[in-house]
């Protein structure tokens, strides 16, 4: 088993985690890049306090950053001693760093993953566009502030809870344009990019969307991948979508960030995407460890 005594070490952290490419993702960065580090992939127990602990003996072993996923971006919030603006209002942090000072350091880069995929992997634009995002999750809430960045037109939250959505928006509205709406409330609106942020996609469901949602020339956007087309990627198809797109190249460019923060290096994304698009890329099974100790490793 790899030793933690390099501190060129990262990991991603998250429960399930056998199915996650970023071992895959930040190898290729390294070799790219020359950088020398190792990276693995660690299933975490999601017992009460097993996070804090897993990371405490990571850093304790010698360990440099992390990424993390599904269930404990909030949780990483809540360790983070040090949080960007961005991390702080977006509420979950899935990049961690940290210092000889015992700081912790947290950002959210999800949301820059997902404007750098649309804005320069297919040429798409976001300013002066109506945007819908569909759901008010934790998925959700870390990519607002990099969209209304970008100035859209309008952003219109959906989701099934309402109230969840107004959160949001009182949260995020000072940054730009920003309303809340039920899925019934779309019928006889139209929108240029539609984002589902919603983990419908994961189960083979789709939001309950009304027909003729989407404008002339518009977008679809999952931020779900999977090997086929997800559900809402159908739908847009079926609606006239003139692009729908899943969101292997956002987990690309969010990792290729987490990467820049901790190497001060960014790498070129495109062979890493055109990589992982590849019928043949497999992921080897050794590059997940169950950990319950870290200091056995």
């Amino acid at each position: 088993m790899t030793s933690y005594a390099s501190p060129n070490h990262y990991a991603v952290m998250g429960n399930p985690i056998g199915h996650s490419k970023s071992p895959l993702i930040h190898a290729e960065f390294a070799r790219q890049t020359a950088q020398n580090l190792t990276y693995q992939a660690l299933l975490i127990d999601t017992a009460p306090g097993e996070f804090a602990k897993a990371v405490k003996q990571f850093r304790e072993h010698g360990g440099s950053g992390l990424n993390i996923t599904v269930p404990f971006k909030q949780d990483a919030w809540q360790l983070a001693t040090h949080r960007t603006p961005r991390a702080q209002r977006a509420g979950a942090v899935n990049t961690l760093w940290f210092d000889i000072e015992e700081k912790i350091y947290g950002d959210t880069t999800d949301g820059v993953g997902l404007v750098r995929d649309v804005l320069q992997n297919h040429g798409g634009q976001i300013r002066e566009r109506r945007v819908l995002i569909l759901g008010a999750g934790g998925a959700v809430r870390g990519v607002i502030e990099p969209l209304l960045e970008q100035q859209p037109n309008s952003c219109v939250i959906a989701n099934r809870t309402v109230a969840k959505a107004q959160e949001l928006v009182q949260l995020f509205s000072p940054l730009g344009t920003l309303r809340a709406a039920t899925y019934a409330a779309l019928h006889g609106q139209q929108f240029d990019l539609v984002i589902n942020g919603t983990s419908a996609s994961l189960q083979g469901e789709l939001p309950p969307l009304p027909d003729n949602l989407l404008a002339k020339n518009a977008w679809c956007y999952d931020m779900m991948y999977a090997k086929q087309t997800t559900p809402f990627l159908t739908w847009g198809l079926q609606q006239g979508a003139q692009q729908a797109i899943d969101g292997l190249g956002m987990l690309v460019e969010q990792a290729a960030e987490s990467f820049f923060i901790w190497r001060g290096v960014r790498p070129n994304t495109a062979p890493v995407i055109q990589l992982l698009r590849a019928p043949s890329c497999l992921m080897t099974t050794n590059s997940t460890l169950t950990v319950t100790n870290l200091s056995q490793l």
